[in-house]
């Protein structure tokens, strides 16, 4: 048989700190039970195991605190957000009918280590899973060890057996705990020989088999004499690092495999339990269904298992006729990635669902028809109703309702608005739809609870205060977005090419550079080698290390760059490798046909509410460096064109002064002056006429920092100051600017009471953080509780500004057409003969999206190519 052992404690730990905090919709904290799950589920799918027990800590002093009261003294608390999902954790890997192994007086590692002898000792595999490499001694025979980490969110595991180990340390698996007794273990303040490393540790032990022959041969192994002196004082010392460092395999707990073999869960209690803590896409990854819970768990669901029908129909009148009955319609877009385009729409009429395909002409008569109609159309992901709509020259009249923009509103820091996570979320049952080929089609059964979805959000958009939201900006907002994905944006293909050759041709000269500097040839890419050349084969100082090796991050390397010429070019070699992997090369994959990119707009990522975009991200293409801005150059109007390009001045201060009512920050915008030397001379106290371009730059990292709630540290850090001179130069505007430190208190407060912060046109952003009793996180949340009103009202004002302007364009009969938005600037591309009249509504609309105190101010250029509009 095979057991998966699992160490409880560790992978939870992984899980908590890999993936950013969840809560639930009360606050609770759900990421380590969320990580965890996803952790299991990828060691069951890794070593299909027929047995699965989960060891966990108790909580008490174990027979190594009694040997070494020092024992793991010093280690950092469980962080209260951890310590308080574990329980809850344990109850439902109960409940899912997984074996949970605890033992007073013994750890975890002990537990894993009494099962995998015991596999050992019967012929049994065993898979040992841990984020511990301490575990790693415990592999020998048919035992191995998976250790396991979060990567970017998802769970990875690397696979230990002995060979493995005597490949990677150069000695068995039962020789690191020889290492372990030599080097000792701060993190669970193992002491260990004062003064021997890992390295110095691992070479003894390569060396010398074990520490009794070390200290057996003491004086006659050859070794420095200063080595010597250092195993001699420490002879006691090393041995009972020894004996903690030694995994037990003598607990007394239930050693038959059998024992752990997992049972039928308890589907309503674990069902609830799942519902309680909203993991909605844990349901079916473990079997379960919505209907397994209990209905007082459900808000609104009535817990009935539906029959639906589907009909697929080709007769467009017939479904106009259908659609004109019923009032209104809720219609679900079936999207082909491959076909890059909708295949079908599915109207639902209750329980009776109506498939439409995308052929032929009745299809088109379909849509003409229906969208220009004045039927009320409630759907989910309208932009793509809408770029169907563009492709066929039709209007789409009378939407109503967006479920996914719904969703999104009601809860922005959810990462998942698929409609069988909304069913979860909102109590609504998925009927499960089977076709007459005994297949599953998902879409169908969607379609079918659209309605039901939409209604709850409406009531809840309501209950928020959000109605207008939604109805004035979101909806419309995908309109434009639709729009602007279908005209995309012109390149120029052979300037990108030939800029990529430039770029090869120095990255080449570069490597040579390096390869020179460094006596040979190596991979430049590979942080450990890199770090191997710079640090030990150069002896250049080093700015970190860790258990991976040395840092060679752009902010370590960078302190070196001025004084070692391998660094600056190392530095360089990154940035054009970057540039031309990620931004030529990328670009050039994706020019259509029609010689254009066509981005796609994505509404529904970002918590602040600004528009993101991806495949090709071009609120991304860098403009920090000259070489950088240059990509812009190949981003230009198509032929008779021209780009108007216009952006706000200082959007998110301007907001600040308006939401804050700050006099003196109102006066010193309407005055006209330059803001960031006008905030200068009156935090530093000079004359306009003596604030230096060094004081200014300082007064505009204040300016901009104050609107993220910088810290003295970070402002230091930014501008090449101590942290007292930081802290002054805070202190001191906010002193000037009081009534900007009233208002950022205020917001704090308020998203303390409410539990999220919102924008000046109600947009909300949950901050579970803030009830966090870790500090750093209640600093987090506090930060982003200053921020959020700021950073949210400005995106909520340019996409005012974009309705507007695509509007005016319209209602003006105008060719020119919105082709992107960037953070706070639009680009337009118009006829040469419209390219005035496109600057003067563009900037009007602008500047008049939002009024206030200090007026919103939007500057224009017209050019040909990105790069010159700027």
């Amino acid at each position: 048989m095979k057991l998966l052992i699992i160490d409880g404690n560790s992978i939870a730990n992984r899980a908590y700190y890999g993936i950013r905090l969840l809560s639930t919709k009360t606050g609770y904290y759900t990421n380590a039970i969320y990580g965890f799950l996803n952790m299991l589920l990828k060691l069951e799918s890794t070593c299909t195991p027929d047995a699965v027990a989960v060891a966990f800590d108790v909580h008490a002093p174990t027979f190594r605190h009694e040997m070494y009261t020092e024992y793991k003294a010093g280690r950092r608390e469980m962080p209260p957000e951890l310590r308080e999902q574990m329980p809850v954790l344990q109850n439902l890997l109960t409940l899912l009918g997984y074996k949970t192994v605890k033992c007073a007086g013994w750890e975890a590692d002990d537990i894993l280590g009494t099962l995998a002898h015991s596999c050992r000792s019967k012929g049994d595999t065993c898979f040992i899973a841990t984020g511990d490499r301490d575990s790693l001694q415990l592999a020998s025979g048919s035992v191995k060890v998976l250790l396991a980490r979060t990567k970017t969110g998802q769970p990875v595991t690397d696979v230990y057996d002995e060979a493995t180990i005597r490949e990677q340390y150069g000695i068995d698996p039962q020789a690191l705990l020889q290492v372990k007794a030599l080097q000792g273990d701060a993190s669970d303040n193992i002491p260990g020989v004062k003064g021997v490393g890992e390295k110095t540790a691992l070479r003894l032990i390569q060396s010398f088999g074990d520490i009794d022959y070390i200290y057996d041969h003491i004086d006659e192994i050859n070794i420095k004499d200063s080595l010597r002196e250092r195993l001699k004082r420490d002879k006691e010392s090393a041995y009972l690092s020894r004996t903690l460092g030694t995994i037990r395999t003598d607990v007394p707990i239930d050693t038959n495999i059998k024992s752990y073999v997992k049972t039928a869960p308890d589907r309503a209690a674990a069902a609830n339990e799942m519902q309680r803590l909203e993991l909605f896409s844990m349901f079916e990854k473990f079997g379960l269904r919505q209907s397994d819970a209990t209905e007082d768990t459900l808000p609104g669901s009535t817990q009935q298992q539906r029959e639906i029908t589907r009909l697929t129909c080709l007769d467009a009148d017939f479904l106009l006729k259908k659609i004109k009955e019923s009032g209104d319609s809720y219609v679900l877009p079936e999207f082909s990635p491959e076909q890059n385009g909708i295949v079908a729409l599915h109207f639902a009429f209750g329980d009776e669902i109506i498939t439409f395909p995308s052929e032929g002409a009745e299809y088109k008569y379909l849509i003409r028809n229906y969208f220009e109609s004045d039927v009320k159309k409630y759907s989910y992901n309208t932009k793509e109703l809408y770029k169907l709509a563009f492709k066929l020259g039709v209007g789409l009249k009378n939407v109503c309702g967006d479920l996914m923009l719904s969703a999104y509103l009601l809860r922005a820091d959810n990462a998942n608005y698929d409609i069988k996570n909304l069913c979860f979320a909102y109590g609504v049952e998925l009927p499960n739809y089977i076709n007459s080929l005994g297949a599953k089609e998902e879409t169908v059964s969607c379609a079918a609870v659209l309605r039901a979805l939409i209604e709850k959000t409406d009531a809840l958009l309501k209950e928020a205060g959000q109605e207008k939201l939604l109805h004035e900006i979101e909806l419309p907002l995908s309109r434009v977005l639709a729009k602007m994905e279908t005209v995309g944006f012109e390149v120029d293909p052979q300037g990108i090419q030939a800029f990529r050759e430039n770029l090869s041709e120095r990255i080449v000269e570069l490597t040579g550079s390096i390869y020179e500097a460094a006596g040979h040839e190596f991979n430049i890419n590979s942080p450990q080698q890199l770090g191997r050349v710079l640090f030990e084969e150069m002896h250049l100082p080093p700015r970190g290390k860790s258990k991976r090796g040395y840092s060679t991050k752009a902010e370590a390397l960078e302190t070196l760059a001025e004084q070692y010429p391998i660094v600056s070019d190392v530095l360089e070699y990154r940035k054009l490798a970057k540039l031309r992997s990620t931004y030529c090369d990328g670009l050039l994959k994706v020019i259509e046909e029609d010689g254009r990119v066509h981005t796609s707009f994505n509404q529904v990522e970002t918590r602040t509410g600004r528009i993101s975009s991806l495949e090709p991200n071009l609120q991304n293409i860098p403009i920090r460096t000259e070489l950088g801005r240059e990509m812009r150059r190949f981003f230009r109007a198509g032929d008779g064109c021209l780009l108007v390009d216009a952006d706000y001045s200082q959007i998110e201060l301007r907001v600040l002064a308006n939401l804050s009512g700050d006099k003196n920050m109102t006066e010193a915008f309407n005055s006209g002056e330059d803001i960031h030397k006008t905030t200068a001379s009156q935090v530093f106290g000079l004359p306009s006429d003596m604030i230096t371009p060094l004081l200014r730059s300082r007064a505009k990292a204040v300016n901009f920092g104050i609107v993220y709630g910088i810290s003295a540290f970070s402002l230091a850090k930014d501008i090449g100051v101590s942290n007292k001179e930081a802290k002054e130069y805070i202190d001191g505007y906010l002193q000037h600017y009081g009534s900007i430190s009233q208002f950022m208190d205020k917001m704090i407060e308020s998203a303390k009471e409410t539990g999220y912060a919102k924008t000046l046109f109600n947009r909300r952003r949950y901050l579970p953080e803030l009830k966090s009793k870790n500090f750093s996180l209640r600093s987090f949340g506090e930060r982003v509780a200053r921020n959020m009103p700021i950073q949210g009202t400005a995106a909520d004002i340019i996409k005012i500004a974009m309705i507007r302007v695509d509007e005016r364009l319209e209602a003006e009969n105008m060719k020119a057409r919105l082709i992107l938005q960037v953070h706070d600037e639009l680009i337009i591309e118009a006829p040469e003969a419209e390219a005035e009249r496109a600057l003067e509504i563009v900037t009007q609309e602008m500047q008049n999206a939002c009024t206030g105190a200090v007026p919103y101010v939007a500057d224009g250029k017209i050019a040909k190519t990105w790069y010159d509009a700027h």
